[in-house]
């Protein structure tokens, strides 16, 4: 029986934690990563909320850092449930609980919880503990992240120090098929351990019966919506706008055999990121090779870092809206120009990129291209209808790579245009 001492009284851990994550509980010290997914009230939250807790009152060096994608989410989400498990095991006495910083404290050791937000990655990159290290992370709603290369960062921040690290990622798997979250693959490592689980899998009694038959009646009314609600399977939205994408990690034999280069620009510094690809069209298919994807970055770190990727040579096509950065570039020595844009350019230009027989992406050289292009998806309106127009956001390697063909897409429009006046 799994049990833990509080003041007076033995807490059963069977009392908090689900039958499911028996085995999880047991294997947490022989695993770095543990990936939990499930759909809404599978108890995940919860299974971890009660390890941190446990970890940091067993382990005099542990501390831990809890982040969600966005701050201010914080405080309703992982602290109330870091509360809740510090509550249930009968500890409260033994712990300072600060909702304004946020963080809380074990009185014992002194070691922390800390809450932090990723919008803001300076103040993860300079994050540091007085005394002990981190050894517990926790990625709450992982899927909101942008991508295992945000994740990698913010890991190489934090895992260091100790001798051994326990990394949770907790989410409830995206509808669409294409969401990095559910394309992660991890078969190539044994560090990582993966679990799934689902509300049938809670004992009835902790989620109570009205969840149990508000579920069954989606069940019976909208399958497709229960599915991926309650059993956290990603079942498609049926908005996904690119089909044609193939992800691979292209040879340098393969990139260096590609002699039509097509390079774009999409200009961003704070709110949006600067944009720059490099790509190459034969025979209906796009090969996008490079880019350089970057909030903050000045105009002249940018030009240093295009002559880095060797194709400084070629024309850029640049976003026509900011004609300052463009002669800043020439200035600079590159050959750029503005994109000629014109009257449903972003409608025609997506179209044009629709009908292309593949769009293989560099998953490795361009990871904001593979995750911008696979999540690239329409949006619905408040009755969960499929809009008709492209949204315009998370879109920015797609509009670089737009600018970059633009005299390809303007030349097969024309040559449509010209079928359709020989037909009249």
């Amino acid at each position: 029986m799994l049990t833990t001492s509080a003041k007076n009284k033995t807490i059963k851990l069977t009392d908090l934690i689900a039958p499911t994550f028996y085995d999880v509980h047991k294997a947490c010290d022989k695993y770095t990563h543990i990936w939990l997914s499930g759909g809404r009230g599978s108890g995940k939250s919860s299974f971890i909320s009660v390890e941190i807790i446990l970890g940091v009152m067993r382990c005099p060096d542990a501390n831990a850092v809890v982040l969600r994608k966005v701050g201010d989410t914080l405080r309703d989400s992982v602290f109330s449930q870091l509360e809740w498990a510090i509550s249930m095991l009968g500890v409260t006495d033994k712990w300072v609980i600060k909702p304004s910083l946020p963080e809380m404290v074990y009185k014992p050791t002194g070691r922390k919880i800390l809450f932090r937000g990723a919008d803001n990655p300076q103040k993860i990159k300079s994050l540091k503990v007085s005394e002990g290290y981190v050894k517990y992370i926790w990625y709450e709603e992982t899927d909101e992240f942008h991508g295992m290369r945000e994740i990698r960062n913010i890991n190489q921040s934090l895992m260091r120090g100790g001798a051994s690290f326990t990394v949770f990622y907790s989410y409830n798997p995206p509808q669409s098929l294409r969401n990095w979250v559910n394309r992660v693959d991890f078969s190539d490592r044994n560090d990582v351990l993966s679990h799934s689980s689902t509300y049938l899998d809670m004992p009835k009694e902790w989620l109570g019966e009205q969840f149990f038959l508000e579920a069954e009646y989606l069940k019976k009314t909208q399958k497709e919506r229960y599915d991926h609600e309650y059993l956290g399977k990603p079942t498609g939205t049926g908005g996904e706008i690119f089909k044609n994408i193939e992800l691979c990690a292209l040879s340098n034999t393969e990139r260096g055999s590609f002699d039509r280069i097509f390079c774009g620009v999409d200009f961003g510094y704070a709110a949006d990121p600067f944009v720059y690809i490099v790509c190459y069209l034969h025979n209906n298919k796009l090969f996008i090779l490079d880019e350089i994807y970057e909030k903050g970055m000045t105009n002249r770190n940018a030009v240093r870092k295009i002559f880095k990727k060797g194709f400084s040579d070629k024309m850029i096509v640049c976003d026509s809206a900011e004609p300052k950065s463009i002669n800043e570039f020439r200035h600079y020595g590159l050959r750029v120009r503005g994109a000629k844009k014109g009257p449903d350019s972003i409608e025609y230009g997506i179209r044009f990129l629709q009908g292309l027989e593949k769009i293989v992406i560099d998953r490795v050289r361009c990871p904001n291209a593979a995750r911008e292009f696979s999540e690239y998806e329409l949006a619905r309106d408040k009755d969960g209808m499929l809009r008709s127009e492209y949204p315009d956001k998370n879109n920015h390697t797609i509009d670089a790579v737009r600018y970059a063909l633009e005299s390809e897409i303007q030349n097969r429009r024309a040559r449509i245009v010209s079928r359709k006046e020989i037909r009249l």
